[in-house]
């Protein structure tokens, strides 16, 4: 059975779609540790109700320490198979990566590539971008983490189709429904593979 460990700076609703895979029997791994660098997360109360061991790691709790030194060696401890980022706001640095090659995976709200990832596209950003231009596609891509932002090999894609009156609203929760299905789809390939 795989190890999978969750980076998440909020209410980690990736790692819940995970969770509940799991005690669907959807995957056969299991979510061994969460890790946030938000104090305030919701997904601490997740973690704590699935009785799954949790961390805050950040520079205020570690001032002058290498906090990406700090999770690896956390993950590696847990013995992780998969990293899954749920919402993780920090860029992963190098040290993280070379302690988990191909292992890290993000999940994100636009078909990529596209103009839709990199710095700053994230979220209610990302929708309000593609209504804005008047796209006609968007969707939900899962990919590995590399060094930059939503540049990683993609592991799948999903898309959907615009609706005439779409708004940021719609299109967010709609994406938000794909994103559910992408990710349980994303790790039982991932899964099969290993």
């Amino acid at each position: 059975m795989k190890k999978i460990g969750i980076l998440a700076s909020y209410n980690g609703s990736g790692f819940e779609t995970i969770q509940k895979a799991i005690i669907e029997k959807k995957l056969n791994a299991k979510v061994v540790v969460v890790i946030t660098n938000n104090t305030n997360a919701g997904v601490l109360e997740k973690a704590e109700s699935y009785d799954i061991p949790y961390f805050i790691i950040n520079d205020k709790r570690y001032p002058g320490q290498n906090i990406d030194d700090k999770i690896a060696r956390l993950l590696l401890e847990f013995g992780c198979d998969y990293i899954f980022l749920s919402g993780y706001m920090k860029k992963i640095e190098s040290n993280l990566l070379s302690a988990f090659p191909n292992k890290i995976i993000n999940t994100h709200p636009a078909l990529l590539p596209s103009i839709y990832g990199g710095i700053g596209m994230y979220g209610r950003f990302v929708h309000e971008a593609v209504i804005k231009n008047g796209e006609k596609i968007s969707g939900v891509t899962i990919h590995y983490v590399d060094e930059v932002y939503d540049e990683g090999e993609i592991i799948l894609t999903k898309e959907l189709e615009l609706t005439n009156d779409e708004t940021v609203d719609s299109l967010e929760n709609r994406i938000k429904e794909l994103e559910s299905v992408a990710i349980v789809e994303a790790f039982e390939k991932l899964l099969a593979k290993s």
